[in-house]
């Protein structure tokens, strides 16, 4: 691996609400994969480079609009150090959006508005074709089963062949499994999505509760054995311990207590990204998955997706 690696994190950014005990509303800004790419960005320091990749100008790898909303993002991502060399611009589209409510223990519900997204479009325009060309040009590849659903069958699948080539060049691909029901036609259509994909994937990072969701294991084992063929795969349990395979060995990483939760958004997504950190810069597991709880635990003691540097 480059001791300097470029690292391509694809998928959707939306305008983010945090509805307030008064009523009030707080913008910014959020998504599965951009939160965990802000949060990589920060941990891996001089260590590697971070691409989003969405939908906005002819050089890019994100999806957005062309509205006053995706400039901002864009000064936002600009501003906490990643590359946009990766985003289209897609021309009358509007970014999603979504609004966090939480309870008293500070568990999430999320309310979205993202039928029209630019995202929707990022892999099936003709602008798309330089950045499906590049992605297999990149050291680590990550993305998530959010980013899945969003793509519709087209994008799917020519995210797959990018990321065959990308192995085949000698890029790993990371996977955070991020299984959200609502946003599939119906179960099977997601099992297979996943299932493809799964058998191009080097890093798995797995919510077990995800897991369960789609596939239904009953248990750790039952989940560790569906994946014979990845390299590693990270089980994300919430507050209990994460377990972790690779290189044929177990590790069980305990988290860390958090005495006052204010809001868990964005847990999953800041472990990832201090877990791959630590990884990249040559950390072992075990150490990459105490940088995550590290991580995690400080961002689900503020409100919102992405806490203060």
């Amino acid at each position: 691996m480059n001791t300097h690696p470029r690292i391509a994190l694809i998928g959707e950014c939306m305008i983010e609400l945090q509805h307030r005990a008064d009523g009030s509303l707080h913008q910014s800004f959020g998504g599965d994969t951009l939160n965990t790419a802000v949060y990589l960005r920060r941990e891996l320091g001089d260590a590697g480079s971070v691409d989003y990749v969405t939908a906005l100008g002819d050089d890019y790898v994100t999806a957005l609009g062309d509205d006053s909303f995706s400039d901002a993002m864009c000064e936002h991502w600009h501003a906490e150090g990643l590359g946009l060399g990766r985003v289209q611009r897609l021309p009358g589209r509007l970014p999603g959006l979504y609004c966090i409510q939480t309870d008293a223990q500070g568990e999430r519900k999320f309310l979205y508005w993202r039928n029209e997204a630019a995202v929707r479009d990022c892999f099936t325009t003709p602008a798309a074709e330089p950045v499906l060309a590049a992605l297999p040009g990149y050291d680590v590849v990550y993305f998530s089963g959010i980013t899945l659903a969003v793509l519709g069958d087209i994008g799917r699948e020519r995210l797959l062949q990018a990321l065959i080539e990308a192995r085949r060049r000698g890029a790993r691909v990371v996977f955070d499994n991020n299984y959200r029901p609502r946003l599939w036609a119906d179960v099977q259509t997601a099992r297979e999505a996943y299932r493809r994909v799964l058998a191009e994937v080097d890093i798995a990072l797995l919510t077990e509760d995800d897991e369960r969701a789609l596939f239904g294991y009953e248990d750790s084992e039952q989940l560790f054995a569906a994946y014979p063929s990845i390299a590693e795969v990270v089980l994300k349990r919430g507050a209990d311990a994460c377990l972790i395979r690779c290189a044929g060995e177990r590790f069980a990483v305990p988290s860390l207590k958090v005495e006052k939760v204010v809001d868990t958004t964005a847990a999953g997504d800041s472990f990832s990204a201090a877990y791959l950190a630590c990884r990249l810069k040559g950390g072992s597991p075990q150490d990459a998955a105490l940088a995550g709880h590290r991580l995690a635990s400080r961002v689900i003691q503020v409100p919102g997706a992405l806490i203060p540097r």
